[in-house]
């Protein structure tokens, strides 16, 4: 018996696909493309080893790159840390170089198997660059050795990349961040990375010159961007955002906490970076109340800030650092607009009213966001001198104007 039906294309074959009317093409994945997963573990010891672009691979224990090495990873490749009791890490050793470049629309995502703060421990780069513990030292994940005195050392390129779920501890002094510079040079590239719901730092420096632009820390339970040991790099739109602590789950520390040198306030090289263009929004905590905290002998010039969220918002610790600000040539606090006062330590003759009257600054400002950080207030300090720097004259790192968030963070 035969049967019209409307519904029902004439097929008069067995099977689905015919080779007159491949109806797959170009939104099903072919057969000879099926994505396979590779495991990274070990040591790359020389050559390129490339991650091939929207592939998935997974990671298990420490993966270290070696010197003469270079470790590809190219735009939409997925890398999993797998939830398998072992520490999950990538190492770059000096001498070996990352060249990790995703796009807005295809970002290198580095993840977990296990979606919670701390699960695996995130990028480490060492460099030749200086620091001022002496010649060199060991990082805190690896025991690898950094340091040196070549500030233009280039350890590779880390563009549109984000990093979820670190801050791994290996002990009560050794946790692991987002991403870990250690030493690195302005040799190295470093724009459009996100640090998202890490359980240590988003972003930290051991000394070196390296700098950055375009970083986003987002609900990092320590500190959100951490200097110590010399760095004096550059940084130009800069993000922190934390959640509450009620939906997180835990508490967050400081939006920046800086320092040159606990052991050695004095320790030359100083730590002096020079950063524009900030939004740092705290999660109103009662139990780590600090939003920019200056400390141990840091030096620092930041402008075009806008920060908001913290009991504190600004706080200055320590005669070297506060000696440093009264004389307005080490550091420069320029165009800050903070959501309340700030609370000095008095140890170096700095006051509240001397960073009131400092150019552009204001207290007690009621600031406003929209989508989370979204928002800037008109004035700022022009850089753009300086070839790093992008003219924005406006305080806060995202305007209505450019959005340069869009399409790659969460």
């Amino acid at each position: 018996m035969s049967t019209v039906n409307s519904f029902f294309t004439k097929a008069t074959y067995k099977g689905a696909v015919s080779s007159s009317n491949d109806w797959t093409t170009g939104w099903t994945l072919a057969s000879n493309a099926v994505q396979q997963s590779e495991t990274l573990e070990g040591s790359l010891t020389s050559g390129t080893k490339t991650l091939t672009a929207n592939k998935v691979y997974y990671l298990t224990g420490g993966y270290t790159v070696k010197s003469g090495a270079t470790l590809k990873i190219e735009a939409g490749v997925t890398v999993i840390a797998k939830n398998d009791n072992i520490v999950d890490y990538i190492l770059i050793e000096q001498g070996g170089k990352i060249d990790a470049q995703g796009t807005a629309s295809s970002p290198i995502v580095m993840t977990s198997e296990k979606k919670e703060a701390g699960a695996w421990g995130g990028i480490h780069i060492c460099g030749y660059a200086h620091t001022n513990l002496g010649a060199t030292s060991k990082s805190e994940i690896g025991d690898a050795t950094y340091g040196g005195t070549n500030d233009a050392d280039n350890s590779g390129t880390l563009r549109y990349i984000r990093l979820e779920y670190t801050g791994y501890a290996f002990s009560e002094e050794k946790e692991a961040n987002g991403v870990s510079f250690y030493g690195v040079g302005n040799g190295t590239t470093v724009e459009y990375l996100q640090a998202y719901k890490g359980s240590d730092d988003g972003f930290e420096f051991f000394g070196g010159s390296v700098n950055v632009k375009y970083l986003v820390a987002t609900s990092c339970s320590d500190d959100s961007f951490d200097w110590t040991e010399g760095w004096n790099g550059k940084g130009q739109f800069l993000v922190a955002y934390q959640q509450p602590s009620t939906t997180l789950g835990y508490e967050c520390d400081c939006l920046i906490e800086a320092d040159n040198l606990g052991s050695n306030a004095a320790a030359t090289p100083i730590s002096q970076p020079t950063l524009a263009n900030l939004t740092l929004i705290g999660n109103g905590s009662t139990a780590n109340t600090r939003g920019i905290r200056l400390r141990a002998g840091t030096y620092a010039k930041i402008y075009n800030a806008l920060v908001t969220g913290k009991t504190n918002n600004l706080t200055t610790e320590t005669k070297e650092t506060e000696e440093a600000l009264v004389g307005g040539t080490k550091s420069i606090l320029n165009y800050i607009h903070v959501a309340n006062d700030i609370k000095v330590s008095g140890l170096g003759g700095y006051t509240s009213a001397l960073f009131a009257a400092a150019t552009g600054n204001a207290i007690n400002q009621t600031l406003t966001f929209t989508d989370t950080f979204f928002g800037t207030v008109d004035g700022g300090a022009d850089l753009s001198a300086d070839s790093f720097f992008t003219k924005a004259t406006y305080k806060g790192a995202i305007s209505t104007a450019n959005n340069w968030t869009a399409g790659w963070i969460r």
